[in-house]
């Protein structure tokens, strides 16, 4: 044991995870890369937990915040912050949503709070509908509508939550229908669930559930659901943390999977937007944002130093057309990893969309999951010189693969190649 490990350890919560058996201080970062303090280089396919999404160290971003910090860091929300509104102004027209207002966080968690405080003040109920499987952050609220045990630490609750089938494609009771029965099963127990409730708020969704293991309904689920929110008064709200800013390739946001019916009432974001900053908020058409009758500022959120750093890594998202090369590179990815799990019995499946991929592991020859297996992936990996992550709804057994946004196919290679030996070596 290091060090710093013990001194961690002396100081921080008991449940405060680390990854590996001996965890890693990361020293810096350039690129896909990041060394660690004993020198070691590892191609990095998790970027902070989806956090890093356009590359580590970049050029752009670090101008951004070294020039703001040179003239001023700080100010609160209480002063006009010329930043803040113009990442609130591009936000706003790309999110979709008319009339749209932004509200500025440090984090996804604070996010989603602030997502069910707008709603359950504007539809006046507690009552919020969550998706099975779900995780949205470790606040007092927001654990209370995870529908994941492993982070849901208790059952006290603000709320009252009532969880929906959909967010889990190729597990539970509804896997072995096809996608339009899936979702027309999906959609009926949902019309049973608002049968024998009062009227709920909202629904609180992933497009992909991160955490949860990169899981998936068929596209227009949501949709479909949103015929049935809308005819019973229940708002609707997409939590983009994970999926936002064109990580999933196909689209920018996860919600446009499922636009037939248009976009969600609230849409929270965080994580990648600032590269690495503490960056997250909400939006709401301008109804809903302003339903609060009392005052509220924020002191950290939309600070002007966060909101250089973001002005000026969506700039380079959109000028770079990363959506486009997540599409490109991440479907590579995807194809050669199912190539590389077709040889392996521990494999039950791989999944995702863009650069956010999820590979299951099992007990060979049953669908059992197998956490132990996803340890042992991840120490080996690391051994090859690759940072991933894992996840997964009933255990950590499935491998979260989400790279910065800017992956070369060279990486790309590289990265499924050290994958391949790690499933072999921990097989």
């Amino acid at each position: 044991m290091t060090g710093l490990h013990e001194r961690h350890l002396a100081v921080s919560p008991q449940w405060l995870a680390l990854y590996y058996r001996h965890p890693l201080e990361l020293t810096h970062g350039e690129g896909r890369h990041v060394w660690d303090a004993d020198g070691n280089r590892y191609l990095d396919f998790f970027g902070g937990i989806l956090t890093t999404m356009t590359a580590h160290a970049l050029p752009e971003v670090t101008k951004a915040v070294a020039e703001q910090a040179g003239r001023i860091i700080h100010s609160s929300t209480l002063y006009l912050n010329r930043p803040m509104v113009e990442m609130a102004e591009r936000i706003a027209t790309l999110s979709g949503i008319p009339d749209a207002r932004v509200f500025f966080t440090t984090s996804g968690t604070e996010a989603n709070d602030t997502a069910l405080l707008l709603a359950t003040a504007y539809r006046r109920s507690n009552q919020i509908l969550a998706m099975r499987n779900s995780y949205h952050g470790r606040s007092f609220s927001t654990v209370s509508i995870t529908g994941n045990q492993a982070w849901s630490p208790t059952s006290l609750s603000p709320l009252q939550t009532l969880y929906v089938h959909g967010g889990v494609r190729s597990r539970g009771p509804y896997a072995e229908l096809s996608d339009e029965r899936f979702i027309q099963a999906c959609v009926a127990d949902l019309e049973d669930l608002l049968g024998h409730t009062r009227r709920p708020a909202a629904l609180i969704a992933e497009p992909v559930q991160g955490v949860g293991g990169f899981t998936s309904p068929p596209d227009g689920l949501f949709a479909a659901f949103r015929e049935v929110l809308d005819r019973h008064g229940v708002l609707w709200i997409s939590d983009e943390v994970q999926t936002g800013w064109g990580r999933t390739g196909e689209h920018f946001w996860g919600w446009q999977a499922h636009a037939e019916n248009g976009p969600p009432d609230i849409l929270t974001f965080a994580k990648g937007i600032g590269n690495g900053m503490s960056v997250g908020g909400v939006v709401a058409r301008a109804e809903v944002m302003n339903c609060l009758d009392a005052n509220s500022i924020s002191t950290f959120g939309g600070s002007p130093i966060t909101m250089a750093a973001s002005l000026a890594n969506l700039s380079y998202v959109l000028e770079h057309d990363l959506q486009g090369n997540a599409r490109r590179v991440g479907g590579l990815l995807i194809e050669r990893l199912r190539g590389i799990a077709a040889a392996s019995p521990a494999v039950r499946e791989v999944r995702g969309r863009g650069l956010m991929i999820g590979i299951e592991l099992v007990k060979p020859g049953t669908d059992e999951a197998d956490p132990d297996a996803a340890a042992a992936v991840l120490e080996a990996a690391r051994a090859g010189g690759l940072l991933i992550g894992k996840g997964g709804g009933h255990s950590t057994s499935v491998l979260r693969i989400a790279p910065p946004l800017t992956l070369t196919v060279a990486e790309a290679e590289e990265g499924a190649a050290i994958l391949a030996d790690a499933l072999h070596a921990a097989g």
